[in-house]
């Protein structure tokens, strides 16, 4: 459990760091590549201890990654309808349980 606790605190921190500046296209790109450094550094506090930790406790490195990705997608969908203001389309949802559907199968025996 605190693989995917950590995974999701690091995966805010990303998704802020790659995403946050869309609302903020007048910042000069220069700055906000800096800042995306910034904001990545702690980022990399928690996804380095969630993948060791992971990997001591069992998973192998293929489940790691793709539980990552579901975490990834899970916290972008919530960022980009309340922060960017976008829309949860239907077919962004089917592809959402497609992902799923892969760590079913990522985890079967």
């Amino acid at each position: 459990m605190r693989t995917i606790f950590l995974l999701l605190v690091s995966n805010v921190f990303m998704t802020f760091a790659w995403y946050g500046h869309l609302r903020h296209t007048n910042v000069p790109l220069w700055k906000v590549v800096l800042i995306s450094w910034g904001i990545a550094f702690f980022e990399y506090c928690f996804m380095v201890p969630a993948n060791r930790y992971g990997y001591t406790d069992g998973f192998n490195g293929f489940q790691l990654k793709m539980v990552q990705e579901v975490v990834t997608l899970t916290v972008f969908c919530v960022f980009a309808v309340l922060y960017l203001k976008e829309p949860l389309r239907w077919n962004y949802l089917v592809s959402f349980g497609l992902l799923l559907g892969a760590v079913y199968f990522m985890f079967r025996k």
